[in-house]
């Protein structure tokens, strides 16, 4: 079951991280080669924000430890995290920015 919420008109430039709230997650909403993509604010290791992070390659990395995490899928790129964290789609429209936020 999906469950839509709507963020609001909101700029994320092509590279860039920013983090948001939708129906109470805490979000990082970053832009790679035109996409807007949602992953959850945390990571899996270290409890870090990754909104604070940056992007490289297709991967928001963790600015405590260096792990990678796809912002496509959540998948993390190596250790020394041991698990992906969530991710959601996202919609952008003329009303703004929507997250599904039942992750994949």
């Amino acid at each position: 079951m999906s469950e839509w919420v709507k963020i609001g008109a909101i700029e994320v430039a092509d590279g860039a991280v920013i983090a948001a709230i939708a129906g109470g997650l805490d979000l990082a909403l970053c832009r790679v080669d035109g996409v807007l993509h949602a992953i959850a604010d945390r990571c899996s290791h270290a409890e870090a924000r990754l909104s604070e992070g940056r992007l490289r390659r297709g991967c928001l990395v963790c600015p405590r430890h260096g792990t990678g995490f796809d912002v496509r899928d959540g998948t993390h790129q190596g250790p020394p995290a041991i698990v992906g964290v969530a991710s959601y789609e996202v919609v952008e429209d003329e009303s703004g920015v929507r997250v599904n936020i039942t992750p994949r």
